[in-house]
């Protein structure tokens, strides 16, 4: 195949992507939040669940669920603080669990265009995972530190058993769901199939995580996002041979 043949599809795709992320990592941003909030509220610690704090939806910056943790401490409210900051986590992992669930299955991967969808879904809620867990453990404030200080847990917990899961997440969405999206999207165009993995591992391990944790974390945490770095050129570089020419599925016409 020609680079001609090849790089009109490959740029198509990459715009149409990008769009795609873009608008599912403000949807996930704004749901996470409200998570927040809705948690807090029904609860008893929030007076109304819409009173989030709006940021940048394309950098992911200056958002805020509005709750005030330090009230809920305060009053002794420990575990209600947990909770609060805990359950965009558990939306977080249910998300992808149910995602990787899907995208593994026979049904799913015969409609190429919502296999598209859900995989970027997928992505967005993978790098939620990756900044709080691998990078953000140890930071002692924001979700993961709430729920540390309202359950009276050491962050080594989380970051132990969590990377542990996470790990195995990651695994099973570069070996199964990755090489179908390129199987749907790049069989025989491996300029395309380089583009999706790039990509991917891009969007995970620095654009929502490494270079976010780097650029606004403070203090020592900040070198956890190094660790993006780290997982960008492993992912890249374990998963290169893949060129999606493999056929595992046969999109619905």
């Amino acid at each position: 195949m020609s680079r001609q043949t090849q790089s009109p599809g490959t740029f198509r795709y990459l715009i149409l992507s990008i769009g795609t992320f873009f608008v599912l990592q403000a949807m996930v941003i704004v749901l996470h939040e409200f998570t927040h909030s809705t948690t807090a509220w029904l609860l008893g610690e929030m007076k109304n669940p819409f009173d989030i704090v709006w940021g940048n939806p394309v950098i992911m910056t200056c958002w805020d669920e509005g709750v005030d943790y330090t009230q809920i401490f305060k009053h002794g409210d420990d575990w209600q603080g947990a909770i609060i900051g805990f359950m965009p986590i558990i939306m977080h992992s249910a998300a992808v669990t149910v995602a990787l669930y899907l995208m593994g299955g026979q049904w799913l991967p015969k409609r190429k265009w919502l296999f598209n969808i859900v995989y970027w879904l997928t992505v967005v809620n993978l790098m939620e995972l990756i900044a709080y867990v691998y990078m953000r453990a140890f930071s002692g404030h924001g979700d993961i530190g709430n729920f540390d200080r309202g359950m009276s847990l050491s962050p080594w917990w989380i970051f132990l058993f969590g990377s542990a899961a996470l790990t195995w997440a990651l695994w099973l969405f570069y070996h199964n769901a990755l090489p179908r999206l390129q199987d749907l999207f790049a069989k025989d165009h491996p300029t395309t199939a380089w583009t999706i993995l790039v990509m991917t591992s891009f969007l995970l391990f620095l654009w929502g995580s490494g270079i976010r944790v780097m650029a606004h974390v403070s203090g020592s945490q900040r070198l956890f996002g190094l660790i993006g770095v780290v997982g960008f050129v492993t992912t890249v570089w374990a998963f290169k041979s893949w060129s999606g020419t493999d056929a595992k599925t046969t999109p619905k016409d």
